[in-house]
């Protein structure tokens, strides 16, 4: 379990992290997202003791990363891929890393193939492709067999059957009873992926809840209704907190009522339904709208369109 309380990270004038209390716990995949400079790599360095905390505090499995005997066993960690001796093979940076903690060489074996490096194991790290290296560096954050993995944007570099094998493993990793704690910018992947997300902006906590609520507080309750009775419904559905809006002949969007609720109503009165569809908005969409106002670094050409609209 990851836990932070009132962390924060200032450099010289510019604060990095403000303020964020969160806890990460096991058992789930939670996706930690934001924009670009919205202070996710600080965070997860001060969770590593990478950096020191301007304030407040963060601890992994109830203890400082620094004060755990043997780090590897209780976190597993990816913050950039490419950071192995560029010389060694991939088997031997896996076997020197495993000497540090008196993990067997049959480990080493193991997560070679877990993570596809069979073929390429005796090559030079420094050749690897940006998806290979990705697929090092999560091999070396599985290494200890940790309760804790915490992994900064792992599907980068990865191809589609890639990024199909990340998602089966941090699920996997999560039902074991895991915490697993993933940034990605990867949107559409963390839908697909993370159970709870931590959304951060300008360095603070703008959303901490399940993926689900988050999608559905997004959505805005909003119901596509498709009926040969349409006009019938919209006068039946209407009300103070209600909204019937009629698309097109046949079809209404109706705000402010469940599905179930609608279909409840229509079935009481007779009416006839051929469609009755929630509409959810996408992870992407969710996203940008709450993290609208917290972008730091926005093309220029996007702004001069949101003038002209």
């Amino acid at each position: 379990m990851i836990e932070a309380r009132g962390l924060t990270k200032d450099y010289g004038d510019k604060r990095a992290v403000d303020g964020l209390t969160f806890s990460v716990r096991p058992g789930v995949v939670t996706g930690f997202l934001g924009p670009n400079g919205s202070g996710k790599s600080t965070t997860m360095r001060l969770i590593l003791g990478l950096d020191a905390p301007t304030a407040g505090d963060v601890t992994v499995n109830g203890k400082h990363y620094r004060d755990h005997a043997a780090p590897l066993h209780e976190v597993g960690a990816l913050l950039e891929a490419r950071s192995v001796h560029t010389g060694r093979s991939a088997y031997n940076h896996l076997l020197a890393l495993a000497g540090t903690h008196g993990i067997p060489r049959r480990r080493v074996d193991e997560l070679i193939d877990l993570v596809g490096l069979r073929e390429v194991a005796k090559q030079r790290a420094g050749k690897f492709s940006l998806g290979m290296g990705q697929r090092l560096g999560i091999a070396a954050a599985l290494l200890g067999d940790p309760a804790t993995v915490m992994l900064d944007e792992p599907v980068n570099g990865l191809d589609p059957e890639g990024i199909h094998w990340m998602r089966s493993l941090l699920k996997g990793l999560a039902t074991e009873g895991r915490t697993v704690f993933v940034s990605s910018h990867l949107m559409s992947e963390m839908s697909l992926t993370a159970d709870h997300l931590i959304v951060i902006g300008r360095g603070r906590k703008i959303a901490d809840t399940s993926t689900s609520e988050f999608l559905a507080a997004a959505s805005g309750n909003i119901v596509r209704v498709r009926s040969p009775q349409a006009a019938e419904l919209q006068r039946l559905l209407a009300g103070p907190d209600v909204t019937a809006a009629a698309l097109e002949p046949g079809h209404l969007e109706v705000r402010g009522l469940t599905a179930a609720q609608i279909g409840d109503a229509a079935a009481e009165h007779g009416l006839r339904l051929h469609e009755l569809t929630p509409q959810q908005a996408s992870l992407e969409e969710a996203f940008m709208n709450l993290t609208r106002e917290d972008i730091e670094y926005k093309a220029a050409e996007l702004e001069a369109e949101d003038a002209v609209a």
